[in-house]
């Protein structure tokens, strides 16, 4: 089992900085990425910004140029950097981790879920 744990999520007003992490344990053995989801209230969710092996890196349009995605290896770690909230980012943000194994089969993990708020 992979366990995903977030944290950095609160209350910020607009035109203010995030910072989230989610850090990655248990039986790791071959992240192919790492990524970011989002939930309004009434909405699906959606995708905010993912990092595939390798580097490369894929943002929802809603958020380029204000959010930054990037990872620590070593750590098994994602972050999200986020600049310049909207109210419109106000959401639970989900942490996902996907691995494929050496048959082909694709896992998928997620972490609870951390609250943003943005305030107008």
């Amino acid at each position: 089992q992979v366990q995903l744990v977030e944290s950095g999520g609160g209350l910020v007003q607009a035109g203010g900085s995030l910072r989230l992490s989610c850090a990655a344990s248990g039986s790791i053995f071959s992240i192919n990425s790492m990524g970011w989801y989002r939930q309004a209230p009434g909405k699906q969710r959606e995708l905010v910004a993912i990092i595939i092996s390798g580097g490369r890196t894929n943002y929802a349009d809603s958020v380029k140029g204000r959010f930054t995605i990037s990872r620590d290896n070593a750590k098994n770690t994602v972050y999200l950097q986020m600049n310049s909230l909207k109210p419109e980012d106000t959401a639970v943000y989900y942490c996902n981790t996907r691995m494929i194994t050496v048959v082909g089969e694709v896992l998928d993990y997620w972490g609870r879920g951390t609250q943003v708020t943005v305030s107008s």
